[in-house]
């Protein structure tokens, strides 16, 4: 199962002032999904070299006085991989914060397929200053490169457990 890349729709009321956006889809074989669980099985399992990348990332921006991914703690707000949770519903999970140089949120959604579920993947970028504008993109080839393998991986946990 491959993603696809669909346009996003701007305003989104997760992030109205949002400048920048992309969106992933994919198709999976699952009778009940709720968007959080979704939202778990793409950012709570990162692939290795995801996760080698956002430690580059992380020691990269820390003498600016950015926030790394891991910023927020778990004692004080639920974390998904490395995002807090804003807000959920079965349909919807946003994720995300505001920084420095740019605000960013992750919409996990669940809609209904005639195959089983949709799950869409769209990132909302508020770019604040020149800095989030060269950050994004600098970032965006490995943005699409991690999205898509995250929702792949997505649509193999559920075509395992399918197949059980």
């Amino acid at each position: 199962m491959t993603p696809t890349k669909t346009a996003p729709r701007l305003p989104d009321p997760a992030l109205p002032l949002a400048d920048w956006a992309d969106r992933y889809e994919i198709v999976v074989p699952a009778r009940e999904l709720t968007a959080i669980e979704a939202a778990r099985l793409a950012l709570g399992h990162f692939p290795r070299w995801a996760r080698v990348l956002m430690a580059i990332r992380n020691a990269a921006v820390a003498p600016f006085g950015l926030k790394s991914s891991g910023y927020h703690s778990p004692n004080t707000v639920e974390m998904i991989g490395l995002f807090p949770v804003l807000s959920q519903s079965a349909h919807q999970a946003v994720l995300g914060f505001d920084d420095h140089h740019l605000d960013f949120r992750i919409v996990v959604d669940v809609d209904d397929s005639p195959k089983g579920k949709t799950v869409g993947v769209t990132t909302l970028v508020r770019r604040k200053i020149l800095f989030g504008r060269i950050y994004i993109a600098v970032i965006t080839p490995f943005h699409n490169l991690i999205v898509s393998a995250m929702l792949s991986n997505v649509g193999k946990r559920l075509a395992g457990s399918e197949a059980r």
